[in-house]
């Protein structure tokens, strides 16, 4: 698996080693890069009332410096990451993954869809609590350069996340060239103040053996578990190592994190205990006071900088996550901006960049503090990673066929530790973490319903659907005007006539003479080659049955798909085609299938679902909607 993961990464980025691990430096670790800003001072002068002492410092160290080697190292980066759906990445495509895995136990496989739709929501509560808190924590280091700026810090974090949220729809690939090398001075930047903070007492050293950790539970019975609900900041953005590698490749993300990123953290982390067993009143805000006073101004700048970077790899794995769920069908179709002419991945989906910007406002506004905003921090993080683990799980036994006695210990352990993270969190549901909860469930019920919604709508379209055996025969025994070119009807089943094709039999009077019933399918798969693309069946009486296959993250262009056709007697030459869609409007019915709430619900996301025309990138002047009207 090993090999062939090597020459995939190979084929699809070859780019330098070098500049590839720069590349995944920038987008990929900007989230948990920045968790130094904040982690050790919501441990120590937060709720959880650690003391500011000796064991106490070492004992949150141990398990800060443990929770980076087990979750990141061993979990994700040794792990997880192995786990790609063709190279692809994020909890969308282990999804993908998963229910292929599942397929002979179909309810295994409602059940793991559940996980990942909800998983998958629970990221977008995640991808607006990170701009939040990170800019937050970054601009809060002015109350420390200059007196009375308090009041500024919430205006000025409003300025930078606006901003950021209104340059995106311009793409960021040119300010994107800046995202890595920026990020490297970061990561040297946090081990060069850690060093420092080390020499000043090298005895936090200590720390590195997991007895510290063990010793601190045991000392604080009355903190416990709950204290991972704030050691959990220290981890934020582990997930975003699996989503982003389809655009790196397993091997730089591997390497960025075990040569720069990891020893980077651990040396910040290490000198900031270092700061507090010298003076514990550092506590309000170890990160920056571990910083001479000179340099206080150019680090907030930097650290700014470095959040702006983080929340915009959040904010892009918004985008591609969505672009996957649309693709999989289990959110409504959506305008989709290409930013880049040479990147297929640069995208810009207006609807989830304004959604998000309302909430992350909402949040700086509720919150007001980075210290607020981490009590709401974690839900969402731990779910995804929990989800996730309980995923691989399936794909590893299943799909993978590794033996249980070896691979059960070892998921179990994960499960173990991830669970032990999220119970730690879930108190949070009441100090504000429901929000990204709630922001998760909404989510959640919108993907049901579509995914539910559709799967009905197919159905009772096809109740009283004409086979298309029977339509093609009494074409030959009572044949209509047939007329020049070649007439395309989209439609989700392939026995059943389209009601396009019915209406305009009936309006018009005419058949084309060649009739062409298209139907678009999305596979598990990240991508289709072009040679399995197409596939044509004929029927006879100049009807054929095309089938388009696409990966969930294939650009659906259905003319250009088409140009693949190797039948003489078919010409979709764009002067001789004509597109016919067929737009359903629902009417709620005490039909048996979902509740009144529900299809009103789907109702309304199919009033303002993306039309098929914008989608499948037909052109404007050679389609033709014809409505109908379904009881639901």
């Amino acid at each position: 698996m090993g090999q062939a993961i090597s020459q995939a990464d190979a084929e699809r980025h070859p780019a330098k080693p070098l500049g590839l691990l720069v590349a995944a430096v920038g987008v990929v670790y900007g989230d948990i890069g920045t968790s130094p800003l904040y982690t050790l001072k919501e441990v120590f002068s937060g709720a959880y009332g650690v003391p500011v002492d000796h064991d106490g410092v070492l004992g949150i160290l141990a398990l800060i410096f443990w929770s980076l080697v087990w979750v990141v190292s061993l979990k994700y980066v040794l792990f997880i990451l192995r786990a790609d759906n063709q190279g692809e990445g994020g909890i969308m495509a282990l999804t993908a993954l998963a229910r292929r895995a599942s397929l002979p136990y179909p309810r295994l496989r409602s059940a793991l869809v559940v996980f990942g739709l909800f998983g998958a929501a629970l990221f977008y509560g995640d991808s607006m609590i990170t701009p939040a808190i990170s800019v937050l924590s970054a601009v809060e280091g002015l109350e420390l350069a200059f007196k009375g700026v308090e009041h500024w810090v919430v205006p000025l974090s409003l300025i930078v996340l606006v901003g950021l949220f209104l340059i995106q729809r311009h793409g960021t690939a040119r300010i994107g060239i800046l995202f890595g090398p920026v990020m490297v001075v970061w990561f040297l930047v946090l081990a060069a103040l850690g060093i420092g903070g080390i020499m000043q007492h090298p005895e936090v050293l200590k720390a590195l053996n997991p007895v510290w950790g063990m010793h601190f539970f045991i000392v604080h019975p009355g903190v416990g578990v709950t204290i991972l609900g704030a050691v959990v900041l220290a981890l934020t953005g582990a997930e975003a190592l699996y989503a982003d590698m389809g655009h790196f490749g397993r091997k730089p993300i591997a390497r960025a994190w075990f040569i720069l990123v990891l020893p980077a953290l651990v040396l910040n982390y290490f000198g900031q205990g270092a700061l507090l067993l010298d003076n514990p009143e550092a506590a309000r805000n170890p990160f920056y006071l571990l910083a001479p006073s000179w340099a206080l101004i150019p680090l907030v700048v930097l650290s700014t900088l470095a959040t702006v970077i983080a929340s915009q790899a959040v904010i892009s794995g918004a985008f591609s996550m969505t672009l996957q769920a649309i693709q999989l069908g289990y959110i409504p179709r959506m305008h989709i901006q290409h930013t880049s002419s040479s990147a297929q991945g640069q995208i810009y989906i207006g609807a989830v960049n304004w959604s998000l910007m309302v909430g992350v406002i909402l949040l700086v506004l509720g919150f007001e503090s980075s210290s607020a905003l981490a009590s709401a921090y974690g839900v969402a993080v731990t779910g995804t990673m929990l989800i996730t683990t309980i995923l691989v799980a399936a794909v590893v036994l299943l799909l993978w066929k590794w033996p249980p006695l070896l691979a059960v210990p070892v998921l179990l352990c994960f499960l173990l530790v991830d669970g032990l993270f999220f119970a730690a969190n879930v108190p949070k549901v009441v100090q504000g973490g429901a929000f990204p909860v709630l922001a998760g469930i909404a989510l959640f019920i919108l993907m049901t319903t579509w995914k539910r919604g559709k799967q009905l709508l197919v159905d009772r379209i096809d109740e009283g659907g004409l086979p298309l055996p029977i339509f093609i025969s009494s074409i030959r025994v009572q044949p209509p005007h047939r007329v020049q070119g070649t007439a395309v009807f989209l439609t989700a089943r392939a026995d059943a006539v389209p009601h396009a094709l019915l209406h305009n039999l009936l309006h018009n009077q005419v058949l084309h003479e060649q009739v062409v019933l298209l139907t678009v399918v999305y596979e598990d798969s990240p991508r289709v080659p072009a040679s399995r693309r197409f596939e044509v069946e004929a029927y006879g009486e100049g009807f054929f049955r095309v089938i388009l296959h696409f990966g969930f993250i294939d650009e659906p262009d259905v003319p250009a798909a088409l140009k693949l056709c190797h039948l003489d007697e078919l010409d979709f030459s764009p002067m001789r085609t004509t597109y016919f869609l067929s737009r359903e409007t629902v009417i709620a019915s005490k039909l048996e299938g979902m509740a009144r709430w529900r299809e009103g619900l789907f109702s309304f996301m199919l009033k303002n679902a993306n039309s098929n025309l914008r989608f499948f990138n037909l052109p404007f002047n050679r389609v033709i909607e014809l409505g109908t009207q379904v009881e639901m």
